[in-house]
């Protein structure tokens, strides 16, 4: 498996495929906000712009958030319950990328991520006040950077950002409701990262990720009790890692990534039932699969990736990949591939109801982004005019 690097968005657009993003991943949407009831009302079929989101979030009352990055800028996207909407009006230095976002309300959101400076990076969180995107000042521990792939919010005065150092040990900060800062956070192997984190409360929350010793990469799951991160044993084969995570409970709780090699791995999926985390059967219908998001909200469960497939003749191809919990078990169901089957990916998934959610992607062969809507009974693209109204 690739490792998340401080890569220009050139060489991005190749390498978050095999990422989080969300990530990537982030996540992301991995937070208790997730689990609105309002519905929204059902999108139509997918029109492209150049760019790619890595995560999505559903504030209580619909609106939502996927962030990302187009034209070299840090990416916003809003929903408002009727259109997805470009917000113009982000205060933030160019040349950045959002990988995760987790909203508290329509007026509080948070979505993180990092901006290029000089040969390294510095993390970048920005904050929704209601009206307008502006940049918080956050912590760089160095010395070669920081990249930040994931954010959870509990309350206004308790959020969470998760990612890595130049030097790729662990970061993870803390929100107050005045400042930033970071948490001592556990780096047990030779190179550590964090992709995605989840809260319940100020005594529950739980980051994942990948650690990699002398003998490869294993899974990386750290948690909060309320006073400091611990590391918690959970299952790993050799090429094991964690994009996304979600929580509803102190005693419930979903993981998801991926285990093997690239060409052949197959979707990870790990359950925390309070006492321990165990492995989930999932299902992997590509020659190689990868899990970059989960959601929840009470017993309803999304997660979304990539399922690579053979084309015949050259390299596997990726297309969309989404599972469901139906409380016994891990299906897959249909999604579309709006711009063609074997070059879609799916990076972020977000939760407004049991019949409203969000999958966010990209296409891989021309940087655009993908929106897929769930309306209780289909997946499908959404479009809209708007998504293409770029300054």
């Amino acid at each position: 498996m690739r490792t998340r690097s401080f890569a220009t968005h050139s060489a991005k657009i190749f390498a978050v495929p095999l990422l989080l993003a969300g990530a990537v991943a982030g996540m992301a949407s991995a937070t208790p906000a997730a689990a609105a009831t309002a519905g929204i009302q059902a999108p139509q079929a997918s029109v492209p712009f150049s760019g790619q989101l890595n995560g999505a979030a559903v504030a209580p009352g619909g609106t939502a958030w996927a962030v990302g990055y187009t034209n070299g800028e840090a990416l916003p996207e809003h929903w408002n319950g009727k259109d997805w909407t470009f917000e113009a009006d982000l205060n933030v230095a160019p040349s950045g990328d959002f990988y995760s976002v987790a909203a508290i309300s329509a007026a509080n959101a948070w979505a993180v991520g990092y901006l290029p400076s000089g040969s390294a990076s510095v993390s970048l969180i920005a904050h929704w006040n209601g009206t307008a995107w502006k940049r918080v000042s956050s912590p760089n521990p160095g010395p070669n950077g920081t990249l930040l792939s994931g954010v959870a919010a509990v309350t206004a005065n308790n959020a969470w950002a998760v990612g890595q150092t130049g030097a790729q040990k662990t970061v993870i900060l803390h929100w107050n409701g005045n400042t930033w800062t970071r948490v001592p956070s556990p780096s047990p192997g030779l190179y550590d990262q964090l992709f995605g984190v989840a809260a319940t409360s100020a005594s529950n929350a739980w980051a994942v990720g990948e650690s990699q010793d002398t003998t490869g990469i294993h899974t990386l799951i750290l948690h909060w009790n309320g006073g400091a991160w611990a590391r918690v044993p959970s299952p790993s084969g050799l090429g094991s890692e964690l994009r996304g995570v979600t929580a509803t409970s102190a005693s419930n709780a979903w993981a998801v990534g991926t285990t093997g090699t690239l060409s052949a791995g197959t979707g990870l999926i790990l359950h925390w039932n309070g006492k321990a985390w165990t492995q989930v059967p999932s299902p992997n219908p590509g020659n190689s699969d990868q899990l970059q998001s989960v959601a929840a909200a009470g017993g309803n469960v999304w997660a979304v990736g990539t399922e690579y497939i053979s084309p015949g003749i050259g390299p596997l191809a990726p297309k969309t990949l989404i599972l469901h919990w139906n409380g016994k078990a891990w299906a897959r169901v249909p999604s579309p591939n709006p711009f063609c089957s074997t070059c879609d990916s799916l990076y972020g998934v977000a939760i407004a109801s049991a019949g409203s959610a969000w999958a966010v992607g990209t296409v891989n062969q021309g940087g655009e982004v993908v929106i897929l809507h769930w309306d209780g009974t289909n997946w499908a693209n959404f479009t809209s005019a708007n998504l293409l109204d770029y300054p």
